[in-house]
């Protein structure tokens, strides 16, 4: 244990009211396979206060940016679906964001809109599964049960859009995987009605009560020029008092066209950033309103690029230059121009950027991602040093860790 640090790591001699006395060595996790449960930190502790927090990462690595430099780029459309298990339609954007800056091709606008309507359900959904889980953490099970049985609703309307729950694959280079399906107007209403009413109820559970402002308030305090030392982004940021978000300082997908607010707080502990991720939730609602309204009844649903988006089905029943066109792509893949591209997009977790660079073959020459919860991880320490040890709990939760994310 020596390497970790100097003196040897859990040596450290520290004075107590009945004397000089030496600190203890904890692991906290890893203890199970999902959210932040692979994550295993090696805390140093003095009784029960936190002398030192070291991440150790890695339980769940799975190779995606290495996977997807071995597939076409359109098969790797599929594995970064599995990056963020919380936000896979976040992550196809990105990628096909990228992939389309390389291509140079311009995406219609009926699919921009709807690419922002999914997304934006995705974010809703990411933030629930957050409250649910984190409010387990904490000892509150009755609103983890309330926040999975609106995720439900929402993977509902997925799986009728996409035919898939969570790794829908749904945003493809050039626009949408399918036709957006007859009555996903009706479902999507039904959902923003009830949604509200729903997120006012968390709120008449959780944000009075005293036992979540004792377990929160004050705890995990990040200030704004810490935050930005540590290049971390989305509500953990926003909760510092700085209201930086891609869709507004770099929009994308024509999230210009969009009238929505960046929601802040100046107390930059972990009660600011819950009450972050639940008013982001309420914007997210506000967009998707909006997606329906500017949605055209009809057009496009995804870009004309014959050897690089594959053609309609029909045309492929009539014409033998399209049938061509679909084997060609599905078997060889297409060969961007050699070059470079970035694009980022802002995830539940902050920003989530994606590279490219293609040297002209049908597969990536480097894919690496800008993932948030790598970035937002590298500043446990400086939110637990000092805190309680149920603290550190508090601070994992609320900067919204996806291991899958981290451990790319």
């Amino acid at each position: 244990m020596s390497a970790i640090g100097s003196p040897p790591f859990g040596q450290e001699t520290v004075e107590t009211a009945i004397g000089p006395t030496k600190t203890m060595v904890l692991n906290m996790g890893p203890q199970h396979p999902s959210t932040h449960g692979v994550l295993r930190i090696l805390l140093e502790l003095d009784g029960e206060t936190v002398l030192k927090a070291i991440p150790d990462l890695g339980y769940l690595h799975t190779g995606i940016e290495k996977s997807c430099e071995d597939k076409t780029y359109s098969q790797a459309i599929t594995l970064t679906d599995r990056m963020d298990y919380l936000n896979p339609l976040g992550n196809n954007l990105v990628y096909c964001l990228a992939v389309e800056k390389l291509l140079g091709i311009e995406v219609p606008k009926r699919a921009q809109y709807f690419r922002v309507l999914m997304v934006e359900l995705q974010r809703i959904s990411s933030h629930l599964v957050w409250l649910g889980t984190h409010a387990i953490d904490m000892g509150a099970m009755s609103v983890f049960l309330y926040c999975f049985r609106e995720r439900e609703e929402i993977l509902k309307i997925f799986e009728f859009v996409a035919g898939q729950r969570m790794m829908t694959s749904y945003i493809r280079i050039g626009g949408l995987a399918l036709e957006p399906p007859t009555g996903w107007v009706e479902r999507v209403e039904k959902f923003l009605k009830m949604m509200p009413g729903r997120i006012d109820e968390y709120e008449s559970l959780l944000t009075g009560n005293r036992i979540w402002l004792g377990r929160l308030k004050g705890v995990g305090v990040m200030s704004a020029e810490d935050a930005v030392a540590y290049s971390m982004t989305g509500p953990t940021l926003r909760a510092a008092g700085l209201a930086h978000d891609v869709r507004k300082a770099f929009p994308y997908s024509s999230y210009e066209e969009f009238q929505f607010d960046v929601p802040t707080r100046t107390e930059a502990d972990c009660f600011a950033r819950y009450l972050i991720r639940v008013a982001e939730m309420r914007e997210s609602l506000k967009i998707v309103r909006q997606a329906i309204d500017k949605m055209p009844a009809e057009g496009p649903f995804r870009t004309e690029a014959p050897g690089i988006i594959p053609p309609d089905r029909e045309k492929m029943k009539t014409e033998m230059e399209a049938l061509i066109y679909h084997f060609k792509i599905f078997t060889e893949g297409f060969a961007p121009p050699p070059g470079e591209a970035y694009a980022s997009i802002e995830s539940p977790r902050g920003e989530l950027g994606c590279f490219i660079a293609s040297d002209g073959s049908p597969k990536p020459l480097r894919c690496h991602f800008r993932s948030p919860s790598f970035i937002n991880l590298q500043a446990l320490p400086k939110l637990v040093e000092g805190q309680l040890i149920s603290d550190v709990i508090a601070c994992i939760g609320t900067i919204d860790i996806v291991l899958g994310d981290v451990d790319r």
